[in-house]
């Protein structure tokens, strides 16, 4: 029997928003900034870990050392991680995921017009569902923007997911959460534990959810 090693330990992750286009210029997106993910992929390289990192559309800098694939939108993030799923060992994500997307993209500008507009939704796969429904080893992690009811809403998400890890914040506080410096963070386990931390520079958070949560990574062989 013998523990897993750190350069052995492959990490996939994934960060920032995406984008769902209405036509050729316009889209729905968030606020996802991308720091929280990209301060975890650092993180998981300075444990010794080789990190895959999924990103949509951000104004961060790479990585270096980081594998990084650059997606849109939920569509392609979810092609991008599904080919790189059977080979992580722990894959967490980070990323702001669209829930909707149009159900027609227009191959022409839309032209404005007097009056209301309708616009047809249709949901988006469940990336991290999805990929928790199949893993084999993989430990899976997800996160949660809430703005009521933070861990009634995480522990239901926990389990409706099926994850073994879920980080939740309180995007409703303005001086944390997506686009702020820093993070406030309640991290939930499947197996009962609760952990909370912050508020804290990303950086310092990211270095904490991975303390936590690499027991459950760098498990013993068989």
């Amino acid at each position: 029997m013998n523990a897993k090693t750190p350069k052995e330990i492959r990490c996939l992750i994934t960060a920032g928003p995406t984008r769902e286009y209405l036509d050729p210029i316009r889209f729905i997106s968030n606020s996802s900034s991308g720091k929280m993910g990209y301060a975890l992929a650092e993180a998981a390289l300075n444990l010794g870990w080789i990190v895959d990192l999924v990103s949509g559309p951000v104004s961060l800098n790479p990585l270096k050392k980081v594998e990084l694939h650059k997606v849109v939108s939920a569509e392609e993030m979810y092609e991008t991680c599904e080919n790189l799923f059977d080979q992580c060992d722990i894959f967490i994500m980070v990323a702001a995921v669209a829930d909707y997307r149009p159900k027609e993209k227009l191959t022409q500008k839309m032209k404005k017009k007097a009056t209301s507009l309708t616009v047809e939704f249709i949901p988006i796969l469940d990336i991290v569902k999805e990929l928790a429904s199949r893993r084999k080893s993989q430990v899976v992690v997800c996160f949660a923007a809430e703005t009521e009811n933070l861990e009634e809403n995480a522990r239901g998400k926990l389990e409706k997911k099926g994850v073994d890890w879920i980080v939740a914040n309180d995007v409703s506080r303005s001086n944390v959460g997506m686009e702020a410096d820093e993070n406030s963070v309640m991290i939930l386990g499947a197996k009962g534990e609760c952990w909370d931390f912050g508020p804290a520079k990303k950086d310092v958070v990211a270095e904490y959810i991975l303390e936590k949560i690499r027991g459950s990574v760098e498990k013993p062989n068989f």
